[in-house]
């Protein structure tokens, strides 16, 4: 028991030392051996933990998502309208993620592969990756479950992961903004935000029931060739 906490925290001491030199000497310039020498640990013990840069900022990527959930599930209440939940999950996954900015691009790079492959160094990237992808279509599950009124059944059981999409390119978008305080990416959530759930309710109607099938059913399509 005490070995597993002094481990965890070593392991925690390696990321905040890590996160420490990223934001005064920038990602390039920090070297595993100088993550080391700041937590005051061996060179040989961190790459016991961590094997290179990538795989620390990939278990960065993970806490910042069961960090965003915890803030978000408490925003998602009963009878509120999905528009409003979509801003609460956005807004909040902006909040995390915000200190992280300056790297934000190593985020995309190393903690989000594709399925088949790994983060360089990883020893278990696609499957964490995988755990974390779910973990983040359940909370927007959540989102629409709770959501007064209910999106049309035709596209109940799709609409989690296509707004994981939207939350994806959100994130997209927030990596390259270079707006003070990303600014541009709030904006774009308050607009999308709206816009998105109008589509959903929208979707009743035979016209734009029509077109939103077929963008279900391309979806649905692309994601049996995975």
């Amino acid at each position: 028991m005490a070995a597993t906490a002094k481990s965890e925290q070593t392991r925690r001491l390696l990321i905040d030392s890590a996160l420490a030199l990223f934001r005064s000497q920038g990602y390039a310039n920090t070297t595993m051996r100088c993550i080391a020498e700041t937590a005051g640990v061996s060179v040989g013990n961190a790459y016991y933990y961590f094997r290179s840069k990538d795989e620390l900022v990939a278990e960065l990527y993970r806490f910042l998502q069961d960090e965003h959930r915890s803030r978000a599930l408490p925003l998602l209440r009963d009878g509120h309208n999905l528009g409003e939940h979509l801003r609460a999950v956005l807004l909040a996954n902006l909040d995390v993620m915000g200190p992280y900015h300056d790297f934000g691009a190593h985020f995309l790079r190393t903690a989000m592969p594709p399925s088949s492959a790994s983060p360089r160094g990883s020893r278990n990237g696609a499957a964490d990756t995988g755990v974390g992808r779910a973990k983040s279509i359940a909370l927007f599950r959540q989102a629409v479950t709770v959501s007064r009124p209910q999106p049309p059944l035709a596209i109940r059981d799709d609409l989690p992961e296509l707004l994981w999409l939207v939350h994806m390119g959100v994130t997209l978008f927030w990596i390259y903004d270079r707006s003070p305080g990303q600014r541009r990416s709030r904006r774009l959530v308050e607009n999308v935000a709206p816009l998105a759930a109008k589509l959903v309710i929208l979707s009743r109607l035979p016209v734009v029931r029509n077109i939103v099938e077929d963008v279900v059913h391309l979806f649905q399509g692309a994601r049996r060739d995975d």
